[in-house]
């Protein structure tokens, strides 16, 4: 299977990752923002901001998948891709029947997405920085299990719920990007370094 053989990991493909986190964290960024302020004062944005954060993140994994090889060369991205989009169509049927429901959906969804993360991050390794996105893989797998546990509760969830997941999300893509940052500096500014060469 081509998730056993990794597309090799170069500096292009390293800084076209570092892009990639650091869009990621500024959108969740920014969802956590508008959740907080006019989710909570108008429903139809708390609404499109449910339907809306799966949805991204089903186009942010063909983004990630389609640069890296393509969805056949990254299976993990490409499970995610379907389980993301499956849960923007249930969360939208969800919003019918309560917070509650969309909470619950929202926890199955972590939890998968969280583990399918992890599965990426692992067979990343060499790219650096995974450990970020492995403690984030494991920690959306425990939050969706405690969002399912909340769900069947009867006190009444808020998109403020889910926001502080995003939030936490954000911070560890965040953490990636800037860990890559470093990481590729480091590397130009090397004595020997290709770039060295060059000069």
């Amino acid at each position: 299977m081509s998730t056993l053989h990794p597309r090799p990991v170069g500096p292009h493909h390293e800084h076209g990752l570092t892009t990639y986190y650091f869009v990621r964290a500024a959108f969740s960024f920014l969802w956590v923002a508008a959740a907080l302020t006019l989710g909570q004062q108008y429903l139809p944005v708390a609404t499109a901001l449910l339907v809306a954060y799966p949805a991204w993140d089903a186009a942010a994994n063909y983004w990630d998948a389609s640069r890296s090889g393509g969805l056949s060369r990254n299976r993990t991205q490409a499970i995610n891709l379907f389980v993301s989009l499956a849960t923007t169509v249930l969360a939208t049927f969800a919003l019918f029947a309560g917070m509650n429901w969309v909470l619950g959906v929202f926890g199955v969804w972590a939890t998968l997405s969280g583990l399918l993360q992890l599965g990426t991050a692992v067979r990343r390794w060499k790219t650096g920085a995974q450990w970020a996105m492995v403690l984030s893989g494991a920690q959306s797998a425990l939050v969706g299990g405690f969002f399912v546990a909340q769900s069947g509760m009867p006190v009444p969830s808020s998109v403020k719920t889910i926001a502080g997941y995003a939030g936490m999300g954000a911070v560890y893509f965040l953490i990636s990007a800037v860990w890559l940052t470093v990481k590729e500096r480091r590397a130009k500014s090397a004595p020997g370094s290709l770039v060295e060469q060059v000069r």
